[in-house]
């Protein structure tokens, strides 16, 4: 049967590129049912809510914060070691209309424990809203999937595996759902250490909740514990700022310039 070729664009070479580097990283996940019932209600608010993205992300980064090996990786150079951050790096994946073309960019969130959830709904709102050659990381991603293959993948080796850098352009942890499509992925690849991700959140607080994680960096014992532990977080400190935000006015989502909508 004869069909026709097509052309490779930029964001699919992107992607090519980081399963490339995704592929060889001995990833495993541990994931737990949880109750989030709490957040549910404090987010059941007649004001704007907050997304469940944003939560998530809010989330993740306080319990990184308290677990360290959620902020180490592997790197190679000069030799195999790991590399401990003292903060979080959010590496959050959006789909975006390009060039007549659905694709999925990542956008980066430095200290992400540090900013308020209407900080970072308001960083979230702009990856997504805002042209896409006017995010820098966005911008940068693609000019970078348009040199040559041997350039792209040294860069990439080296941006992956010197620890100072690997955090500025590809974060220490990844942020990736579905499930405002009703769906969820259950073998997403990353190559950082670890990727969260979660299912179709239940009217009544029920949700899957998944650490696909480096084997090389931590053991799932300690995984199991951090999802414990995070679900705590979510219905406890996460929960508590929402509420906040909802007694004191402000509203949760805000506009790429940081004007209330």
């Amino acid at each position: 049967m004869r069909g026709r070729t097509i052309k490779l664009s930029a964001s699919r070479r992107l992607v090519g590129d980081l399963m490339r580097f995704s592929i060889g990283v001995p990833r495993v996940t541990v994931q737990r049912h949880m109750n989030l019932r709490p957040l549910l209600d404090a987010r059941d608010g007649p004001d704007a809510r907050p997304s469940w993205t944003v939560l998530f992300l809010k989330g993740y980064a306080l319990l990184s914060q308290e677990i360290p090996e959620l902020r180490r990786a592997y790197i190679k150079f000069p030799w195999p070691q790991l590399y401990e951050y003292p903060a979080s790096v959010a590496s959050i994946a959006h789909e975006r209309e390009h060039e007549g073309e659905r694709v999925v960019l990542l956008s980066i969130i430095k200290g992400p424990e540090q900013r308020s959830i209407s900080q970072l709904e308001t960083l979230i709102r702009a990856a997504r809203s805002l042209p896409v050659l006017e995010i820098k990381e966005f911008r940068r991603s693609l000019k970078l999937a348009r040199a040559p293959a041997p350039v792209r993948w040294l860069l990439m080796w080296l941006g992956l595996n010197i620890g100072r850098k690997r955090a500025r352009y590809f974060g220490t942890f990844q942020l990736s759902v579905y499930s405002g499509l009703g769906a969820e992925s259950l073998n997403p690849l990353t190559p950082l250490t670890t990727l969260l991700n979660y299912g179709p959140i239940g009217k009544d607080g029920s949700v899957a909740v998944r650490i696909h994680y480096d084997h090389r960096v931590m053991d799932g014992a300690n995984v199991a514990r951090a999802l414990e532990r995070f679900e705590r977080i979510l219905n406890g400190e996460v929960a508590d700022e929402v509420k906040r935000l909802a007694q004191s006015g402000t509203p949760a989502i805000m506009s790429a310039a940081g004007t209330s909508k």
